[in-house]
C-alpha cells in the first residue's frame, strides 16, 4: 500500500541526500533544477501555488520517494517522481504511485487530461506509464543536454475517462 502525504520543507534534506549526481537530478527533475539540489530550489516549488509536492510512503510508513503535480492551463503534469531505493524498484510501486497521483489530480483539479514527460531511454518508466493507461503524444518532444549527450524527452497523456475505466 502506497500513500501520498504533503511534502514540507522538513522533508527537503532527505530528498536532497538521495540525489547523488547531475545525471540523476536531470532524470528525476528535468532541466529546471541545478546540481546540487538545494533547499532553496525546493522552497521555490513549495511556494508555487500551481505545484503540489508529495512524499511517498510505503505500508510501513517509511518515506520511499517524492512526486509532484504541476497545474497547467489545460492539464496537470505529473513529475519529479522518484522511488529512491533501487531495491524498491520493479515491485509495482511505480504503478501504485501513478494511480495515487492521478486519483489526487482528477479529484482535486477540474482537468480532463493528465500528462508527464519521460526520457526515451527510460523504458522501464515508459512501460509503467503505459500499464496505467498513458499513451505517447508524438507531437510533443523536448531535449536536454548533459555531458556530451542529448536526452530526448517524450510526452505521455491520459484522459480522465481512461483512468476511471481502469479504476472501476
Amino acid at each position: 500500500m502506497i500513500t501520498l502525504q504533503p511534502f514540507t520543507a522538513e522533508d527537503a534534506p532527505q530528498l536532497i541526500s538521495k540525489i547523488k549526481d547531475e545525471r540523476m537530478l536531470l532524470q528525476f527533475a528535468g532541466p529546471v533544477y541545478r546540481f546540487p539540489l538545494t533547499e532553496e530550489q525546493l522552497e521555490i516549488d513549495l511556494s508555487d501555488e500551481k505545484r503540489t509536492l508529495f512524499k511517498i510512503k510505503d505500508e510501513a510508513g517509511s518515506t520511499i520517494g517524492h512526486a509532484q503535480i504541476f497545474l497547467k492551463e489545460k492539464t496537470f503534469l505529473l513529475g519529479r517522481i522518484l522511488i529512491w531505493d533501487e531495491n524498491n524498484r520493479g515491485k509495482g510501486y511505480g504503478k501504485k504511485v501513478m494511480q495515487e497521483l492521478l486519483k489526487y489530480g482528477f479529484n482535486h483539479f477540474d482537468k480532463e487530461t493528465a500528462e508527464l514527460n519521460v526520457y526515451d531511454w527510460n523504458t522501464g518508466a515508459i512501460e509503467c506509464y503505459k500499464k496505467v493507461g498513458f499513451t505517447l503524444d508524438p507531437h510533443v518532444k523536448s531535449e536536454a543536454k548533459i555531458d556530451q549527450e542529448t536526452w530526448v524527452s517524450l510526452n505521455m497523456k491520459i484522459h480522465r475517462n481512461t483512468f476511471e475505466l481502469q479504476e472501476s
